[in-house]
């Protein structure tokens, strides 16, 4: 079953209305927030408290989806949610399960 991984930048509230909008897609398998291992790790900061440092968090969600069709309507639903929230939004790709 083909999944997209995506990461939203934002505030929680911004996060959680980008999977609520992708809930309700049909045809939608699986939606479930998933620990980012690298979420808090920045090879480029000698100092911290950064002003990019302490402002908004990162959210990973992966979705199961039936087909790309139903991938391409999920990626659509998230980069309107997100981006009329002003939200960074990343989809991430490293498997060959994933679309």
């Amino acid at each position: 079953m083909p999944k997209i991984i995506l990461r939203v930048t934002g505030d929680r509230d911004i996060f959680d209305d980008v999977m609520n909008a992708i809930h309700g897609v049909d045809r939608v398998e699986r939606v479930e927030e998933i620990d980012d291992l690298m979420s808090g790790v920045r090879d480029d900061s000698s100092s911290s408290e950064l002003s990019d440092d302490v402002g908004s968090s990162t959210y990973t969600l992966e979705v199961e989806v039936p087909n790309e069709k139903v991938g391409e309507e999920v990626r659509a639903v998230a980069e309107e949610t997100a981006g009329t929230r002003e939200a960074a939004l990343e989809f991430v790709t490293d498997d060959e399960n994933e679309i």
